[in-house]
């Protein structure tokens, strides 16, 4: 007999959940609050995250997951015979219980060829006749996590659930540990991290801003600053770099999502605008200080056990959250001054001279 059709063990889980992830790397660390809220709902289930690709690192080792399984649209399950695979790897892992964080109907429908008898999800007019159980979106202004959490719960997160989980194995810390030395950076959070890119760039801090707070920082507080971000970012941190008269360490491209979130723990400060690493900062306990301009903090705001400061951009023409990507002058994110960076990093006792 194949192995996939085997005669399911008497010892299997009764309840197997799958739930179906969001397609951001800030908007799954949001959901790993409702993450932890299904496990509860669920304590002996069988529970597995369905996740695109680039966003399964944030995942692994989650201790509220038993599996984190590819969602690779662009790979195995890619068109038409793609999505009956799909329907068939569903089908073979038995799920009876589906959360579905993300309204899709291409998903959603695949569940329901897969034989998934409890489809919980927001009833939008593609996707609601395909539900078993339709939740309305909340009204109001709502943090992105609270959402995820609303579907669970049917209520908002408390405020003792009010963080995200990020995981990280001792072989990152290690990894750090060794990347420190071999780089010569200082350790006992005498390091400044500064994360400069961003999915738009509406969202980003002006370059100059940067470069010159990468001066105050090295010049006034002896403080050895690292530029993070993807291999990608590299060529917006080298511009960065050229304007400081002190050049960072950039390791843009030379670190794990995963080793990322422990340097940052080993970091006297972050400092980031509205991105995913910002929200891994947060997740992992470390001190944040976000920049937000045109995306609104009510909205997306970081989470964390601990409260972290934000500073927002002024822009008294502009109604926030803003999407205008033709915007020119990005006066948002340019009203906020090196000064008032440096004056919250002194107030909250994260900088000393």
């Amino acid at each position: 007999m194949n192995a996939f059709f085997r005669k399911p063990s008497p010892f299997a889980a009764q309840e197997r959940v799958v739930i179906v992830e969001v397609n951001w790397l800030g908007d799954v660390l949001f959901s790993t609050p409702a993450i932890r809220a299904i496990r509860k709902k669920h304590p002996g289930a069988y529970i597995t995250a369905l996740i695109v690709p680039r966003c399964k690192t944030l995942l692994l080792g989650n201790n509220y997951l038993d599996e984190v399984m590819a969602l690779d649209e662009e790979g195995r399950y890619r068109g038409f015979f793609g999505k009956l695979r799909l329907v068939r790897d569903l089908k073979i892992r038995r799920f009876n219980i589906a959360y579905i964080l993300r309204p899709s109907l291409t998903r959603t429908l695949c569940l329901f060829l897969a034989g998934v008898r409890r489809r919980i999800g927001f009833a939008t007019k593609k996707t609601a006749f395909l539900l078993t159980e339709k939740t309305a979106f909340p009204k109001g202004l709502v943090h992105r996590a609270d959402i995820y959490y609303y579907l669970v719960t049917g209520a908002a997160i408390p405020a003792g659930e009010r963080y995200c989980d990020f995981f990280v194995a001792p072989d990152d810390r290690d990894f750090i540990d060794s990347f420190l030395e071999k780089h010569r950076l200082a350790k006992d959070r005498n390091i400044v991290t500064l994360h400069v890119g961003g999915n738009w760039d509406l969202k980003r801090w002006p370059k100059d801003r940067f470069a010159r707070l990468i001066d105050v920082l090295a010049e006034n507080y002896q403080m050895d600053v690292v530029i993070s971000g993807a291999y990608t970012e590299y060529s917006l941190a080298e511009e960065i770099a050229a304007l400081a008269h002190v050049k960072p360490f950039i390791a843009c491209g030379l670190t794990t999502l995963k080793q990322l979130g422990v340097l940052f723990q080993k970091s006297a400060v972050v400092i980031s605008a509205d991105s995913g690493p910002l929200h891994v900062a947060a997740a992992v306990g470390a001190r944040v200080l976000s920049l937000f301009g045109p995306t609104s903090p009510e909205l997306t705001g970081p989470l964390s056990r601990d409260e972290l400061p934000v500073l927002r951009g002024q822009a008294p023409a502009c109604s926030i959250p803003c999407y205008n990507l033709e915007c020119r002058d990005n006066v948002c994110m340019r009203s906020i001054t090196v000064e008032q960076v440096v004056e919250e990093l002194e107030k909250r006792g994260w900088l000393k001279r």
